[in-house]
């Protein structure tokens, strides 16, 4: 497995945004797009350029919410499989199920860690690419 691992974040939230940002920058390894929106996101995806292996997107976002992304990046034949990630505060057992049923690969629940976010998206790309 490459150790360079590229991520897809999509969160309207700046604070949340910047961060992410902070925290992935941790890893010199890791190319991030970070984006505020899902419309952004297939604007960067439609244009070329850059293939996420993991993509980690906000629950709640105004326009597009994350169920919708999820269903608009799944349903394109390149990223069936990609590992893609919640970050929401609804952890609920109930939540986290209805998000699987939709396609997600699982939830990084907020308030997350900062200082080991690159460490937990790392550890979770690896057991996601056997």
């Amino acid at each position: 497995m490459n150790d360079r691992l590229r991520i897809l974040y999509v969160d309207d939230e700046n604070d949340i945004r910047t961060i992410v940002e902070m925290a992935l920058r941790l890893d010199p390894n890791i190319e991030l797009r970070s984006l505020s929106s899902g419309a952004e996101a297939l604007a960067l995806l439609d244009a070329g350029g850059f293939e996420p292996d993991m993509a980690l997107i906000d629950m709640m976002m105004p326009d597009m919410s994350g169920i919708e992304l999820l269903g608009k990046l799944r349903s394109r034949p390149t990223m069936t499989k990609l590992p893609i990630y919640f970050i929401t505060a609804s952890a609920r057992a109930s939540d986290i199920a209805r998000y699987s049923d939709k396609g997600a690969n699982g939830i990084i629940t907020k308030p997350f860690d900062p200082t080991i976010l690159a460490f937990s998206l790392r550890q979770l790309w690896g057991k996601d690419s056997e």
